[in-house]
């Protein structure tokens, strides 16, 4: 009979070689965008699923998860096996098909490029002409063109979100929304509850700086309150707070080394992360993927982080956020067994993310690393307070609107979805629409189409960072770039990996489970003044 650490050990041989088949294809169709990769991708994504769709596996890990007297690494193995093989009890031609489209998407996003008045432009361009452009017919040009990826794509992806819900009913589940947070170890009611009190906790703090921000844009372009529309702010979807004259930081990189700078960041809590740069994809080029990402490609050390990186505030923050989830896969304890090697949670891998992406704003950070004269970093303090803030509460607002969609979408995605998602933006984020809502704009944002039930996480993430900063500052050190606190990091957060629960995690650390007092306590106090 098969004993139960043969069971795992000859599963977490198989799902190695799988894994690394599709992260390999994964890294080349995003860096390359070659249809080759995408076909590559696609048939390895369906062998991986398909490890984890076998139904004699799915029952011995339901019977030796029964058995007493297993270890706490044996349990925790057969628990996230056991949700990952859940979602895929499907025929194969089932998760090929999902697979398959999937992939179609991806090679979508990553080729497409927007056209204005016959110029091409690339998501760095049209987010500098929002950035800084006085020009309104541009902006609104470029704003439109940003979004003409979700007219190419909505077919595509609304077929493949009544796949996934027949996929997911054939499981049991209402749908795929239900049954994704089902298997993520969360609470649905849970985390829409949270949610919605972060939005009534916010709502006079967030009114308050979106109405000055907003008389602010009208003195800027020479238009009444009431005439600004979503071209006006900063990004596509609002999702960033603009930086003032005294926040905007990027003069402070002319002539930096942006990996130089992540690295003695991370060098100065003795996480060593330059290592990782010979095999990452750093800067522009053709035919990849836009964003940004981390990938570990083996689960033994090859990590790589692609962006597209300019000498600016926004890719110094985005550099640090990557290397974030970087530092976390690379310290992860290689003894431990594969299915284990990998963060407890996603949430818990985007807390650290977001902790270090928003460095780019503490005042500790630019003086000791951008080495800007305290004077200066003293007389931006509480701008940056105030921006951060700002920032904080415009994230809070943008995510809220993008779960909530995305529940309707699973919902019911035959109805009015262009409708609904302006009417979710205009009663959440308070930004008025274009004058047609007659097109697919919320398509344009990929998470929809290639990170499915995901988007929840930053939010999560964003309330375990405040919580795991809480902690370090009052329990461990006052100064955060300290030894200290990168042993707390590496040792307790890192290393222990997928061994233990999210929630768990953070209780060991900081005494308690998650709790979102600590985020409400840092913004969504009323208006900090300058």
């Amino acid at each position: 009979m098969e004993t139960l650490q043969t069971f795992l050990n000859d599963f977490n041989n198989q799902m190695q070689v799988l894994h690394n088949a599709a992260t390999e294809a994964a890294w080349m169709a995003q860096t390359t965008g070659d249809p080759m990769w995408a076909d590559k991708l696609s048939e390895a994504d369906t062998q991986y699923n398909l490890l984890f769709s076998s139904k004699d596996t799915y029952e011995k890990t339901k019977q030796f998860l029964a058995m007493e007297n297993i270890t706490e690494t044996e349990k925790r193995q057969l628990q996230l096996l056991l949700y990952g093989m859940e979602a895929n009890q499907l025929p194969e031609e089932v998760i090929a098909d999902i697979s398959k489209r999937s992939s179609e998407l991806n090679l979508l996003f990553n080729t497409y490029s927007p056209e204005v008045d016959g110029k091409t432009y690339s998501a760095n361009e049209i987010r500098e002409i929002l950035m800084y452009s006085d020009d309104q017919e541009l902006r609104k040009k470029v704003w439109f063109a940003s979004k003409e990826v979700g007219k190419v794509v909505e077919k595509g992806l609304l077929e493949l979100v009544k796949k996934r819900n027949e996929a997911a009913q054939m499981l049991g589940y209402e749908n795929h929304h239900h049954m994704s947070f089902a298997l993520q170890e969360l609470d649905r009611d849970e985390v829409f509850a949270i949610f919605n009190d972060l939005i009534l906790q916010s709502d006079e703090a967030y009114r308050s700086m979106k109405r000055e921000l907003d008389e602010q844009l009208s003195v800027k372009f020479g238009i009444t309150p009431e005439d600004i529309r979503p071209w006006h702010y900063i990004d596509p979807f609002f999702q960033e707070a603009p930086p003032s004259e005294l926040t905007n930081t990027d003069s402070f990189y002319n002539g930096k080394d942006i990996l130089e700078l992540t690295t003695d960041t991370f060098k100065s809590m003795g996480i060593e992360i330059n290592d990782l740069y010979a095999k990452s994809d750093l800067f522009p080029g053709d035919n990849k993927n836009p964003t940004a990402f981390c990938i570990d490609m083996n689960r033994e050390g090859d990590i790589r982080v692609l962006c597209s990186i300019v000498a600016d505030t926004y890719w110094m923050e985005t550099n640090l956020h990557e290397f974030g989830h970087a530092a976390y896969y690379k310290y992860i304890d290689s003894n431990l067994p594969f299915l284990l090697r990998s963060e407890s949670h996603i949430l818990t891998t985007e807390s650290i993310a977001m902790l270090f992406g928003k460095m780019g704003k503490d005042p500790r950070w630019l003086k000791r690393f951008l080495q800007v004269d305290e004077e200066t970093v003293n007389a931006l303090s509480p701008e940056l307070e105030k921006f951060l803030q700002l920032q904080m509460l415009i994230a809070v607002r943008w995510i809220v609107t993008f779960v909530l969609f995305e529940r309707e979408l699973y919902e019911n995605p035959d109805q009015n979805l262009n409708a609904l998602w302006w009417k979710i933006v205009h009663k959440i984020q308070l930004v008025t629409p274009p004058d047609s809502t007659d097109n697919p704009d919320w398509a344009a944002k990929i998470h929809f189409s290639l990170a499915p039930v995901y988007y929840h996480n930053y939010l999560l993430g964003e309330l375990m960072a405040a919580q795991l900063l809480r902690h370090i500052e009052t329990e461990v050190s006052p100064e955060f770039f300290t030894k200290e606190t990168g042993e707390v990091l590496i040792n307790q957060f890192f290393k222990p990996a997928a061994l233990y629960n999210w929630n768990d995690k953070i209780r060991n650390i900081t005494g308690e489970s998650l709790n979102p007092s600590h985020f409400v306590e840092i913004y969504c106090k009323t208006q900090i003044k300058s």
